[in-house]
């Protein structure tokens, strides 16, 4: 639950600083060298977009077992740590890594790259703790109801 509270925390404010510094989004995802054009723009929307919705969906509600939020926070990780890796694999200097729009900028660096790395660990662990349970038998639902003293 803390998990998903600290990174609900942060990927919110992520989507948020770049909802703010959208503008700026597309020249700052060109600069990873994958994406050029309109497809930085439909890129910044869709990771505007999963960051908030994974984000927000953690904070409102942390106990929560489901995997669509995690697959989400996934995905959005995944793209980041793609982005990150093929850059600094080809010696692309990237001034600033996009990760809070135009706010809180930080270079590219082995730094953010272990940043990525533990975004993949962490959806590990989630992916882990939002195992499923079997759902109860209906003989197993009406001795719950018996316990709690419903006919």
């Amino acid at each position: 639950m803390v998990l998903r509270i600290v990174l609900g925390t942060v990927y919110t404010a992520m989507g948020v600083a770049q909802l703010a510094s959208f503008g700026h989004m597309p020249r700052i995802l060109s600069a990873y060298g994958l994406v050029t054009g309109g497809a930085t723009t439909v890129l910044a929307v869709a990771l505007i977009a999963g960051e908030l919705v994974c984000g927000i969906w953690f904070l409102a509600r942390p106990r929560s077992k489901a995997l669509a939020p995690v697959w989400v926070y996934t995905a959005v990780s995944v793209v980041w740590t793609v982005l990150a890796v093929q850059a600094y694999a080809r010696g692309l200097t990237v001034a600033n890594c996009g990760c809070f729009g135009i706010y809180l900028t930080q270079r590219l660096s082995w730094f953010v790259l272990l940043q990525d790395a533990l975004t993949l660990f962490y959806a590990a662990l989630l992916f882990r703790s939002a195992r499923t349970t079997p759902a109860p038998s209906p003989a197993d639902r009406l001795e719950g109801r018996d316990r709690a003293g419903i006919p």
